[in-house]
């Protein structure tokens, strides 16, 4: 999240650095704080890179991260009108917990996977590209621990695909559906699953450009960068082919991606080189054709309550979301006149993208078998997390 930052003067080679977070709203805030990590070296009179121990107002080590944009991260829980101070002094900190990470999985034709401690996420990648499947979206894994377990899932499912297609070789179907019933990350096994439906669509967030009243999709990346990997926020880039619009034969997009602890928003940055006038962009939500009605439209948010890929049978709804802190000129529906596979159209919020611009919104996710049950509670958490994007904590250091 930005934050505001108030720099008091810097006396040289201090023993130790406080770090003041103070929250002006009426309600608890829980989230990562950014301090530049420059300001702590220079205070502190270290070298940067040399370690460091950041403690909170019980004396008791926190977790850290210092990300690829040389900001420290502290998760910040304060409460309504309060203030919350944090300590830093040079010294070796305690191993520290890993709560979001991500990586490439080539096994799995190019997937890039990330999660924190609320849900995962996925973007498909080049080897996917080249099978001719068409997926272009971003795809959302359910969740209901905190517990990092998407190399889990990979590792299971994948494992076991040669041991499944040797029992159906051998005419034993049963032992089969078995295994992949007991194996596959599209069932719930006690921590979530993969029931979220992409497909040609923009899946949760994904932007596009505009020709006229069509979305020009963006395919898969074709080459990608991972900034951050934890323990509080992971950060990728991706890089995609070039493409055309209008007169312009060689638009390239990026985006830059992050998802910190605590959060069931990532943060998308994107910008699109070769590009020579105005353009719209979408970024939204696929409605699916089980469910067009479950949606909320506000004047900066899109809001859906996803019917899964099998609402009758798994019976729950995973809401999904974007949000505009810096507007949009409107958010709305463009539906499909035949829907396709499913896939109904869109709930979308639309700006003018201006050449060169770097653009920022937030998508995100939660399950109604998890820390959200019902799309109005959905509203009410992506309403406060507007809020709290737009009235930032302010963080101080002396």
């Amino acid at each position: 999240m930005a934050l505001g930052l108030l720099l008091a003067p810097f006396s040289a080679n201090a023993d130790n650095v406080t770090v003041t977070v103070s929250n002006s709203d009426d309600v608890q805030r829980q989230e990562l704080v950014e301090v530049p990590v420059s300001d702590v070296y220079a205070k502190l009179g270290i070298k940067q890179g040399e370690s460091f121990i950041v403690k909170n107002s019980l004396g008791q080590q926190v977790a850290y991260q210092v990300s690829y944009d040389g900001k420290l991260l502290i998760d910040a829980s304060v409460r309504p009108r309060g203030t919350a101070d944090f300590t830093i002094m040079p010294g070796t900190p305690k191993p520290m917990k890993t709560f979001v990470t991500g990586r490439q999985y080539p096994e799995r034709v190019d997937d890039i996977a990330w999660e924190n401690d609320r849900t995962a996420y996925r973007v498909y990648g080049p080897a996917l590209q080249r099978t001719g499947e068409q997926a272009f979206g971003i795809d959302v894994w359910v969740k209901n621990t905190p517990d990092l377990e998407v190399e889990k899932r990979y590792a299971t499912e994948l494992s076991n695909h040669p041991k499944i297609q040797e029992l159906k070789q051998a005419g034993k179907t049963e032992e089969a559906l078995e295994m992949e019933q007991e194996t596959t990350y599209h069932f719930d096994h006690g921590y979530g699953l993969d029931c979220y439906k992409v497909g040609p669509t923009l899946g949760c967030g994904a932007p596009a450009l505009m020709s006229g009243d069509d979305m020009i999709l963006p395919y898969c990346y074709n080459t990608y960068k991972i900034l951050d990997n934890g323990p509080f926020r992971f950060t990728v880039q991706l890089d995609y082919n070039p493409f055309t619009v209008g007169d312009d034969k060689n638009v390239v997009e990026h985006r830059i991606i992050s998802c910190d602890k605590g959060s069931n928003f990532c943060k998308m940055t994107v910008w699109y080189e070769g590009l020579t006038k105005p353009c719209d962009m979408a970024a939204g939500l696929v409605i699916h054709s089980e469910d067009t009605q479950s949606l909320v439209f506000g004047k900066n948010y899109v809001l859906y309550a996803d019917p899964t890929d099998n609402p009758t049978k798994q019976n729950f709804q995973i809401y999904v979301g974007v949000l505009f802190p810096n507007g949009v000129k409107a958010t709305k529906k463009m539906m499909y006149d035949t829907p396709s596979n499913g896939n109904a159209g869109h709930g979308v919020g639309v700006i003018t993208y201006q050449p060169n611009e770097k653009y920022t919104y937030y998508f995100g996710s939660a399950w109604s078998k998890n820390d959200v049950r019902t799309l109005n509670e959905w509203k009410l958490r992506s309403e406060e997390t507007l809020k709290a994007l737009q009235t930032p904590l302010k963080v101080s250091i002396k």
